[in-house]
């Protein structure tokens, strides 16, 4: 086979209680996240690789949408095709079902595992523990689908992953109902890609801990325009907790809490945001959500 293909390990896997999908991929191939992984929200995940060809990623969800489940789609999208046995493909459904398929001509080591709301492949792997690694690092892991799925590249790379080495990576998650949460007006929370790094998946995870900051703020902007400030500040709360102290989350919470009436953990949040990035102390000073602090001496203090 040769060289030049998205020969790779990736995960295909869901989550019904969240409703998120999603697909993580690594391969020793300039910008993989561009061809392998593929997701719709409340369809599937789909993984395309080996002798990969792209286009089954958006066929075998428009099969899943029909109605197919995985091992019916996967067979109806190779069906026609002489290469098939060349190709290896993953899927996971909404709600959990999941397949695989491995084609005999796959480059060694190639293989899958497939489990509840998780499809693991790989091919051109250091071995087989590459897999069984990653399938058992998703079932043992906590956190959010991205996360999970992160966990699972970092297992299968810690066995030995792709064997020509490494270069690009990527995860794309999708959730019913996130078009809904901010501004963005589309089911897609994460889509994060390396296309070229000497640890493409240590460079992945550092963007992944960017992203759960800014899903927390991009969860709390849908509230800022429905005037819900206190579910606002939940979420801020909350993502303050579990990821530790943020400049721009403790500024957006002393916006919710300045626009609740919440004079004293305003501007505690708002001095302790400033302390962290002084930067943002003329944005405060004329931010509109401060309007009913603009004549409090503390305030003014604060932002001059």
């Amino acid at each position: 086979m040769p060289l030049g293909l998205p020969s790779t390990f990736s995960i295909c896997a869901a989550d019904p209680e969240t409703g998120e999908v999603g697909v993580a991929v690594q391969s020793k191939y300039f910008a993989v996240g561009a061809v392998v992984p593929w997701a719709k929200s409340g369809v599937g995940g789909v993984a395309t690789q080996a002798a990969g060809v792209s286009a089954y990623g958006p066929r075998v969800l428009e099969l899943l949408e029909d109605g197919k489940d995985p091992a019916a789609a996967l067979q109806a999208a190779l069906a026609d095709d002489d290469g098939r046995e060349t190709r290896q493909l993953g899927v996971v459904t909404a709600d959990g079902r999941a397949a695989a398929h491995t084609g005999s001509e796959c480059n060694e080591w190639a293989g899958h595992e497939v489990g509840p709301g998780f499809a693991v492949q790989g091919n051109i792997l250091a071995g087989p523990a590459v897999v069984a690694d990653m399938a058992r690092a998703f079932r043992e892991s906590g956190g959010t689908l991205v996360e999970r799925l992160v966990t699972a590249l970092e297992a299968g790379q810690a066995a030995g992953g792709d064997s020509r080495g490494q270069q690009s990576a990527a995860v794309v998650v999708e959730r019913v109902g996130a078009r809904d949460e901010g501004r963005e007006g589309v089911d897609r929370v994460a889509d994060l890609r390396v296309d070229d790094h000497e640890q493409p998946i240590a460079e992945l995870r550092r963007l992944v801990d960017i992203h759960l900051r800014w899903d927390v703020l991009r969860r709390a902007s849908g509230h800022h325009r429905d005037g819900g400030y206190a579910e606002g500040i939940g979420i801020l709360a909350d993502g303050l907790d579990r990821l530790g102290e943020d400049a721009t989350l403790l500024y957006d919470l002393a916006c919710y809490e300045a626009l609740d009436g919440r004079r004293d953990d305003a501007l505690a949040h708002l001095r302790r945001s400033l302390e962290l990035e002084p930067g943002y102390r003329e944005m405060a000073a004329g931010d509109a959500d401060f309007a009913r602090l603009s004549d409090d001496p503390e305030f003014r203090t604060l932002v001059v």
